[in-house]
């Protein structure tokens, strides 16, 4: 079974390397933007119709793991 974090990913080619939807040009953090900023899952998919619904739940999936990070380093201080 596929994981949903498997829909994600980054290649230094596209979008800086930063996490994007299955190689398409809608970077993660857009998503995520979006969805905090109230737009609902239908909303989204209405307004970028190349994603699906498992793209926009992969970016949660993103994010929740991104928060269980238990230490960041701050380099340069």
């Amino acid at each position: 079974m596929a994981s949903p974090l498997d829909r994600i990913t980054m290649d230094p080619n596209i979008n800086h390397g930063k996490p994007v939807i299955r190689g398409l040009r809608y970077p993660v953090e857009v998503l995520l933007e979006l969805l905090s900023s109230g737009m609902t899952i239908d909303e989204i998919l209405a307004d970028y119709e190349d994603l699906e619904r498992e793209d926009v739940l992969a970016a949660l999936a993103f994010a929740a793991r991104l928060s269980q990070i238990k230490r960041i380093e701050v380099l340069g201080h």
